[in-house]
């Protein structure tokens, strides 16, 4: 559902988490799956809870708004939307890998793809889905 009561994220503090789970998804295939707690703990909390209960999130903000380049401020709806497809891409990583099996690789690609979209590109994949789905399917009220 559309989103209007949230509060507005800064979008560079947004592209730094794209960054951080950009790395740390890296660090999951060259190093070991288990970085991918790490991404599976801040997609559960932004994306069901919100950002502003991430206290990741709430430093880096903080950081970022001292510093000055916090940048304009964006819906937090899509991503919040995006985290949620981040908390389930990293959880079926683990859950694969717990199971034993070499296609716990596969998610975890895809989260390096689309994390460097975001970071790299200023592409967020997850928010272009959820405005596509607003559009065709409106929501009711």
């Amino acid at each position: 559902m559309l989103r209007f009561d949230l509060p507005r994220v800064p979008a560079h503090v947004i592209r730094f988490e794209a960054f951080v789970t950009h790395v740390l998804c890296w660090l999951s295939l060259l190093v070991s799956p288990w970085f991918l707690v790490v991404p599976l703990a801040q997609g559960a909390v932004r994306g069901f809870l919100g950002h502003r209960y991430c206290p990741a999130h709430l430093l880096w903000r903080r950081l970022f708004e001292a510093a000055g380049g916090a940048g304009r401020l964006e819906d937090a709806g899509p991503k919040m939307f995006a985290n949620k497809v981040l908390f389930i891409a990293s959880g079926a990583a683990l859950a694969l890998y717990l199971a034993g099996s070499e296609l716990w690789q596969v998610p975890c690609v895809v989260l390096i793809t689309f994390s460097f979209l975001e970071w790299g590109l200023s592409f967020c994949a997850a928010c272009w889905v959820y405005s596509a789905w607003y559009k065709r399917f409106p929501a009711a009220g």
